[in-house]
Protein backbone atom coordinates (compact mmCIF):
# COMPACT_ATOMS: atom_id res chain seq x y z
CA UNK A 1 0.00 0.00 0.00
CA UNK A 2 1.30 3.54 -0.74
CA UNK A 3 0.70 5.27 2.08
CA UNK A 4 2.80 8.39 1.09
CA UNK A 5 0.69 9.03 -2.12
CA UNK A 6 -1.68 11.99 -1.53
CA UNK A 7 -2.26 12.09 -5.38
CA UNK A 8 -2.44 9.47 -7.77
CA UNK A 9 -0.20 7.47 -9.31
CA UNK A 10 0.33 5.23 -12.47
CA UNK A 11 3.09 3.18 -13.49
CA UNK A 12 4.82 2.84 -16.84
CA UNK A 13 5.87 -0.75 -17.19
CA UNK A 14 8.05 -2.34 -19.90
CA UNK A 15 11.03 -4.34 -20.93
CA UNK A 16 14.12 -1.79 -21.35
CA UNK A 17 14.25 -0.89 -24.59
CA UNK A 18 10.42 -0.85 -25.39
CA UNK A 19 10.17 3.49 -25.17
CA UNK A 20 8.91 4.00 -21.25
CA UNK A 21 11.24 7.47 -21.19
CA UNK A 22 9.96 7.83 -25.03
CA UNK A 23 6.52 7.44 -23.72
CA UNK A 24 6.73 9.89 -20.76
CA UNK A 25 8.39 12.99 -22.67
CA UNK A 26 5.46 12.41 -25.29
CA UNK A 27 2.79 12.33 -21.93
CA UNK A 28 4.10 14.89 -19.94
CA UNK A 29 3.34 17.95 -22.51
CA UNK A 30 -0.58 16.67 -23.04
CA UNK A 31 -1.08 16.46 -19.26
CA UNK A 32 -0.27 20.00 -19.22
CA UNK A 33 -2.58 20.76 -21.93
CA UNK A 34 -5.10 19.99 -19.45
CA UNK A 35 -3.95 21.47 -16.98
CA UNK A 36 -2.46 18.46 -14.60
CA UNK A 37 0.59 18.76 -13.04
CA UNK A 38 2.52 15.66 -12.95
CA UNK A 39 5.48 14.91 -11.06
CA UNK A 40 7.92 11.79 -12.42
CA UNK A 41 9.38 9.07 -10.24
CA UNK A 42 12.03 7.39 -11.83
CA UNK A 43 13.55 4.22 -10.65
CA UNK A 44 17.46 2.98 -11.60
CA UNK A 45 19.34 0.01 -10.97
CA UNK A 46 22.62 1.82 -11.81
CA UNK A 47 24.67 3.84 -10.14
CA UNK A 48 23.54 7.79 -11.79
CA UNK A 49 24.69 10.93 -10.69
CA UNK A 50 22.58 14.12 -11.98
CA UNK A 51 25.56 16.73 -11.24
CA UNK A 52 28.01 17.87 -13.11
CA UNK A 53 32.03 17.19 -12.75
CA UNK A 54 33.65 21.20 -11.89
CA UNK A 55 30.53 22.95 -10.44
CA UNK A 56 30.18 24.15 -7.41
CA UNK A 57 28.01 21.37 -6.06
CA UNK A 58 29.59 19.03 -7.42
CA UNK A 59 32.98 19.71 -5.93
CA UNK A 60 31.11 20.35 -2.73
CA UNK A 61 29.78 16.78 -2.72
CA UNK A 62 33.22 15.36 -3.48
CA UNK A 63 34.69 16.86 -0.58
CA UNK A 64 32.37 15.11 1.41
CA UNK A 65 29.02 16.84 2.10
CA UNK A 66 26.45 14.00 2.76
CA UNK A 67 23.43 16.28 1.56
CA UNK A 68 23.77 19.18 -0.75
CA UNK A 69 20.70 21.12 -1.82
CA UNK A 70 21.05 23.59 -5.27
CA UNK A 71 18.14 26.16 -5.40
CA UNK A 72 17.49 29.19 -7.42
CA UNK A 73 13.77 31.16 -7.42
CA UNK A 74 13.37 28.16 -10.49
CA UNK A 75 14.22 24.70 -9.04
CA UNK A 76 15.47 22.88 -6.15
CA UNK A 77 17.45 19.73 -5.97
CA UNK A 78 18.15 17.82 -3.29
CA UNK A 79 21.33 15.25 -3.33
CA UNK A 80 21.96 12.73 -1.13
CA UNK A 81 25.28 10.54 -0.89
CA UNK A 82 25.64 7.84 1.41
CA UNK A 83 28.77 6.22 2.40
CA UNK A 84 27.88 2.84 1.63
CA UNK A 85 24.93 1.16 -0.72
CA UNK A 86 21.83 1.04 0.62
CA UNK A 87 18.86 -1.27 -0.23
CA UNK A 88 17.01 0.20 -2.65
CA UNK A 89 13.99 2.32 -1.56
CA UNK A 90 10.51 1.29 -2.20
CA UNK A 91 8.07 3.68 -3.94
CA UNK A 92 6.80 4.27 -0.86
CA UNK A 93 9.35 5.82 0.67
CA UNK A 94 10.31 7.87 -2.42
CA UNK A 95 6.87 9.55 -2.22
CA UNK A 96 7.63 11.15 0.60
CA UNK A 97 9.86 13.22 -0.53
CA UNK A 98 7.39 14.57 -3.32
CA UNK A 99 5.51 18.38 -2.87
CA UNK A 100 2.44 16.62 -3.55
CA UNK A 101 0.72 20.05 -2.52
CA UNK A 102 2.04 21.58 -6.14
CA UNK A 103 1.49 18.62 -8.21
CA UNK A 104 -2.26 16.43 -9.59
CA UNK A 105 -0.76 13.41 -10.63
CA UNK A 106 2.53 10.94 -10.35
CA UNK A 107 3.82 8.66 -13.19
CA UNK A 108 6.06 6.40 -12.34
CA UNK A 109 8.94 4.42 -14.63
CA UNK A 110 10.22 1.39 -12.96
CA UNK A 111 9.46 0.02 -9.46
CA UNK A 112 8.30 -2.90 -11.95
CA UNK A 113 7.91 -5.51 -9.54
CA UNK A 114 5.44 -3.11 -6.95
CA UNK A 115 1.86 -4.52 -6.92
CA UNK A 116 1.13 -1.61 -4.88
CA UNK A 117 -0.07 1.04 -7.76
CA UNK A 118 -1.66 0.24 -11.11
CA UNK A 119 0.42 0.19 -14.08
CA UNK A 120 -0.14 0.13 -18.20
CA UNK A 121 2.16 -2.16 -19.48
CA UNK A 122 4.43 -1.74 -22.98
CA UNK A 123 4.63 -4.01 -25.39
CA UNK A 124 6.73 -4.32 -28.50
CA UNK A 125 7.16 -7.37 -30.34
CA UNK A 126 10.73 -6.48 -31.82
CA UNK A 127 12.10 -6.58 -28.42
CA UNK A 128 11.46 -10.01 -28.00
CA UNK A 129 10.38 -10.48 -24.32
CA UNK A 130 7.00 -11.88 -22.86
CA UNK A 131 4.37 -9.89 -21.58
CA UNK A 132 4.11 -9.50 -17.57
CA UNK A 133 0.90 -9.56 -17.79
CA UNK A 134 -1.69 -12.30 -17.25
CA UNK A 135 0.93 -12.83 -13.87
CA UNK A 136 0.71 -8.99 -12.58
CA UNK A 137 -2.49 -8.19 -11.24
CA UNK A 138 -1.48 -4.71 -11.07
CA UNK A 139 -1.41 -4.19 -15.03
CA UNK A 140 -4.19 -2.38 -15.87
CA UNK A 141 -4.05 -2.09 -19.78
CA UNK A 142 -1.45 -2.94 -22.59
CA UNK A 143 -0.30 -0.74 -25.08
CA UNK A 144 1.56 -2.11 -27.86
CA UNK A 145 2.18 -1.30 -31.71
CA UNK A 146 0.65 -4.78 -32.42
CA UNK A 147 -2.79 -5.22 -32.75
CA UNK A 148 -2.34 -8.96 -32.28
CA UNK A 149 -1.08 -8.96 -28.71
CA UNK A 150 -3.32 -10.58 -26.36
CA UNK A 151 -4.93 -8.82 -23.56
CA UNK A 152 -7.42 -10.86 -22.34
CA UNK A 153 -9.96 -8.37 -20.93
CA UNK A 154 -7.03 -5.65 -20.68
CA UNK A 155 -7.88 -2.35 -22.77
CA UNK A 156 -5.39 -2.17 -25.36
CA UNK A 157 -4.07 0.84 -26.29
CA UNK A 158 -1.62 2.02 -29.28
CA UNK A 159 1.27 2.65 -28.04
CA UNK A 160 2.19 4.84 -30.87
CA UNK A 161 -0.57 6.83 -29.59
CA UNK A 162 0.17 9.40 -26.67
CA UNK A 163 -3.27 11.34 -26.96
CA UNK A 164 -4.68 7.89 -26.75
CA UNK A 165 -3.14 7.02 -23.55
CA UNK A 166 -3.61 10.30 -22.27
CA UNK A 167 -6.72 9.69 -22.34
CA UNK A 168 -7.03 6.33 -20.98
CA UNK A 169 -5.30 7.52 -17.84
CA UNK A 170 -7.30 11.17 -17.24
CA UNK A 171 -10.33 9.15 -17.24
CA UNK A 172 -8.98 5.76 -15.41
CA UNK A 173 -7.67 8.27 -12.58
CA UNK A 174 -10.84 10.71 -12.96
CA UNK A 175 -8.66 13.80 -13.53
CA UNK A 176 -10.54 16.64 -14.99
CA UNK A 177 -9.05 19.09 -17.37
CA UNK A 178 -8.82 22.70 -16.86
CA UNK A 179 -9.24 23.31 -20.32
CA UNK A 180 -12.84 21.87 -20.58
CA UNK A 181 -14.42 24.54 -18.23
CA UNK A 182 -15.86 22.26 -16.13
CA UNK A 183 -16.78 19.66 -18.70
CA UNK A 184 -16.77 15.92 -17.11
CA UNK A 185 -13.62 14.78 -19.38
CA UNK A 186 -12.50 15.71 -22.60
CA UNK A 187 -11.37 12.37 -23.69
CA UNK A 188 -12.89 11.15 -26.05
CA UNK A 189 -11.12 7.08 -25.66
CA UNK A 190 -13.62 4.35 -23.92
CA UNK A 191 -10.92 2.50 -22.53
CA UNK A 192 -13.89 -0.95 -22.56
CA UNK A 193 -13.59 -0.83 -26.49
CA UNK A 194 -10.27 -2.83 -27.54
CA UNK A 195 -8.29 -1.03 -30.51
Amino acid sequence: MLNNAVKPVIGITAWSGTGKTTLLQSLIPLFRQHGVRVAVIKHSHHKFDVDKPGKDSYNIRKAGAAQTIVASGKRMALMIDYEEELQEPSLNDVLAWLRQDQIDLILVEGFKHDPSFEKIELWREAVGKSLSHPDDSSIIAVASDSAAVETENLPLLDLNSAPQICDFIMQRLNLHSARCRGADTCCHFDPREKS
